[in-house]
């Protein structure tokens, strides 16, 4: 399963993934728990996200973070952990 995570509204998140017809679900995280829990944001008012990646292993272990995700090879790289 592939999710992603933004600090943006259920609105803004809707019309994010249907401008760019994302094929996986958009998670929101207006209140930045998640953020600060995976290191995403530094504190709570934190306008952006960084952009950074696990992966989750069935065990629910994490089994590799990406620190600097680029949205253009991240995809292909967490396939490659997993493939």
């Amino acid at each position: 399963m592939v999710l992603g995570v933004s600090f943006d509204t259920v609105e803004e998140n809707a019309a994010f993934a249907k401008k760019f017809d994302f094929p996986y679900q958009l998670l929101c995280d207006t209140t930045r728990a998640m953020g600060l829990v995976y290191g995403a944001a530094d504190d709570a008012a934190s306008q952006h996200a960084k952009r950074i990646g696990y992966l989750i292993d069935p065990e629910q272990q994490i089994a590799a973070v990406w620190t600097k995700a680029n949205p253009t090879s991240h995809a292909a790289e967490a396939l490659a952990k997993i493939g």
